[in-house]
């Protein structure tokens, strides 16, 4: 066996499938094994209990008694804050959905182009990132406020001012816009990741074609961001339907504010303690997140096949 021969067996030996020990395989199932234990006893336990919980009367203290589909039929029949903070709910995800997410892509693609200062606008854009949304919510009241705001300042309406907080017509427009300037700096971050991650052959590929910019982003460019529309429009539900704490530090989710995680709250650990009725309504919320979420994955796993 000559040794050029020699070596190449012990090339492909190096580059095999390496065989793990038995203290490799015992590693191995450690890490997972409390990687799955952790998700099971923080996330899917909790949420079997509530499901399991919203088809009671428990309180907290007395027995659990089992009242079947009664929370449900409570909350959708006789509870007034139940639709609309329903109807809140889908407002805010439509705003970040529609609004919030595409001009977060709309910064994302600016600042991938290369404007001057674009370092100094992505870290601008993307500061209130870093903030809580009950931060935000604080930010809001001093921007918002009726008496001492800065808006009605700014717009010169002292004598007049308008209660954009106070009024519960518009007051939910003003919290989702304060709630839409934290997450467009998230969904830019993610595009410009994915932007930069597009190889630029195609981008001249498309240019010796004759396409324009425009064409070029919505044919060739955009295609290629298919992993970062699965990722940001996930996000975008979770945002959208998990919204509590800006509410609640602006008013506790009340007087046109009312949100279902407010009403999750103020049931399970408010003075009522409902927590058999406030379990319905969590699961209502769980029942809308699982069925954007997995009606999109689901759309997107077609659409992947079909190509």
């Amino acid at each position: 066996m000559s040794l050029t021969s020699t070596r190449g067996d012990r090339g492909r030996r190096r580059r095999g499938a390496r065989r793990f020990n038995r203290r490799d395989r015992i590693v191995l199932g450690v890490l997972l094994g409390l990687a799955i234990l952790i998700d099971l006893f923080i996330v899917w336990g909790p949420t079997l209990a509530s499901i399991g919980l919203s088809f009671t009367n428990y309180d907290g203290v007395s027995d659990i008694g089992w009242v079947g589909l009664d929370n449900y039929k409570t909350a959708f029949t006789e509870y007034p804050q139940f639709w609309p903070a329903v109807r809140h709910n889908l407002m805010w995800l439509g705003f970040l959905g529609l609004v919030a997410t595409p001009f977060g892509l709309f910064l994302a693609v600016l600042i991938d182009r290369g404007v001057r200062f674009s370092r100094f606008y992505q870290s601008a854009i993307y500061l209130p990132v870093v903030l809580s949304l009950a931060i935000v919510g604080f930010i809001a009241q001093l921007v918002f406020s009726r008496d001492q705001g800065a808006l009605n300042a700014l717009l010169g309406r002292q004598d007049n001012p308008i209660d954009w907080i106070g009024d519960p017509d518009i007051n939910i427009w003003m919290v989702m816009i304060a709630a839409a300037w934290r997450h467009t700096g998230y969904v830019m971050i993610l595009y410009l990741a994915g932007l930069k991650a597009v190889d630029a052959s195609l981008k001249e590929a498309a240019a010796i074609d004759g396409a324009n910019e425009r064409q070029t982003f919505f044919r060739v460019v955009f295609p290629t961001l298919r992993p970062v529309n699965i990722i940001v429009m996930v996000i975008t539900v979770i945002e959208a339907l998990r919204a509590f704490d800006i509410v609640y530090a602006i008013n506790r989710g009340r007087n046109g504010l009312e949100l279902l995680s407010v009403l999750v709250t103020d049931n399970i650990i408010g003075e009522a303690s409902r927590i058999g009725f406030g379990s319905a309504i969590a699961v209502v919320l769980l029942v809308l997140s699982l069925g954007f979420v997995v009606t999109y994955l689901v759309q997107e796993l077609r659409g992947e096949k079909n190509r």
